[in-house]
């Protein structure tokens, strides 16, 4: 089976050890309780508490900030225990994958030292809002401003589809400095959800990640003191995220492999059990040839994405190759849990099935962190500019 870990050469026994425990803490703390998360829209913070314990919050943070120190590789086990069996509720990914890097990497000293040791155990939950009613993947052309106002910063706007929205204690929220739109003019900031002025929507409904809160925020002139700015000046907002989204993109491609290997287990266990017309599921030659693309895909994308963490442990991850793997990874998912469901027939359009949400929470993949169109653009840019050809879109 393509779930036996252990073939992984990246992988070290210290990495299979912590992917034991990871699948121990999901099977006792994460999946007992998930129908109810997905029934009430939201997981609870005692599961934050408890995964900060377990060391599966921001891996990769440093001990000087209180953090396990470990590399991205324990980030990718993570990832890949949740993706596989469909635990989409914690947003574990979006606060130590997404968003907790830009405080990591980008923050100053006394950013790092406040806030870092709060992500690594969960008593602060993180999230990154970027996104708003007229600015998805077009980040330029965000509405909401940042005025200095002496030492302190005026924020106004409004977000949505933010994840950990109704739960996070502080997100990492894009605004504009300046009025023109140029790549100059946004900055991040660190806002805490406590400050005056700040305000959440109603929970999203959502035809997948239903237990993921998803939220609009909202931005009535929150101040914020000037510290609060990540960086050592305005308008590297949109550098930071350029930089921050190879990662992001990264952890996407790995979640969208190990959904697509949870509903290839998923239907191997279904179809040793299901009999059709005096056969045995698995006797149609439909069934085998159609499982036999499934599989000939995961092993494309598991060779593709192990590749790439490779090159992101040497520090060599490309922004346009971390794109390509988004987007084929993301369209496999869906290729992948449409065929699947079409095996389970009748029964895979019911919601108990696994195979059934899975094929619900695939479809995102293919939006969030960027849309699989500019994936395309990103990668078609990057290519004719190494034959000195301006890339123009209509």
């Amino acid at each position: 089976m393509l779930n036996d870990q252990a073939e992984r050469d990246l992988f070290s026994e210290e990495h299979n050890m912590f992917r034991d425990q990871v699948k121990k803490f999901i099977a006792a703390e994460v999946l007992p309780y998930h129908d109810e998360w997905d029934e009430k829209g939201v997981v609870t913070k005692e599961v934050w508490h408890k995964a900060g314990e377990a060391g599966m919050l921001c891996p990769t943070v440093s001990e000087a900030y209180s953090g396990p120190g470990a590399d991205f590789l324990f980030s990718t086990i993570v990832i890949e225990e949740m993706a596989r069996v469909g635990a989409s509720g914690p947003g574990f990914n979006i606060h130590s994958e997404m968003a907790a890097p830009y405080v990591s990497e980008f923050g100053n000293e006394k950013q790092k030292h406040q806030w870092l040791p709060k992500f690594v155990s969960g008593q602060a939950v993180l999230g990154i809002a970027m996104s708003e009613p007229d600015a998805g993947s077009d980040l330029k052309r965000i509405a909401t401003t940042a005025k200095k106002d002496g030492n302190e910063y005026v924020i106004n706007g409004q977000k949505v589809f933010i994840s950990n929205g109704q739960i996070g204690d502080v997100f990492i929220v894009a605004a504009k400095t300046d009025k023109d739109n140029s790549s100059n003019s946004m900055s991040l900031f660190l806002v805490e959800s406590n400050r005056k002025g700040f305000s959440r929507g109603k929970n999203l409904k959502k035809i997948g990640a239903k237990a993921q809160d998803t939220s609009e925020l909202f931005f009535d002139n929150v101040r914020i003191p000037e510290k609060n700015l990540i960086g050592p000046s305005e308008g590297n907002g949109f550098r930071q995220l350029m930089h921050g989204l190879a990662r992001e993109r990264l952890a996407i491609a790995v979640g969208c492999v190990a959904k697509a290997e949870g509903a290839l287990g998923n239907t191997l266990d279904y179809i040793v059990e299901r009999e059709l017309f005096g056969k045995k599921l698995y006797d149609f030659q439909n069934t085998q040839f159609k499982l036999a693309e499934v599989r000939s895909d995961l092993l494309v994308g598991r060779s593709l994405v192990d590749q790439l963490l490779s090159q992101y442990l040497k520090g060599r991850l490309r922004v346009d190759v971390a794109a390509s793997a988004k987007l084929w990874t993301s369209e496999m998912l869906g290729r992948t849990v449409d065929t699947c469901l079409q095996i389970f027939g009748g029964w895979g359009y019911m919601w108990e099935f696994p195979i059934a949400k899975a094929y619900a929470e695939a479809r995102v993949e293919r939006i969030a962190g960027g849309s699989s169109e500019v994936m395309k653009s990103i990668i078609i840019k990057s290519l004719f500019k190494d034959l000195g050809i301006k890339a123009e879109f209509n």
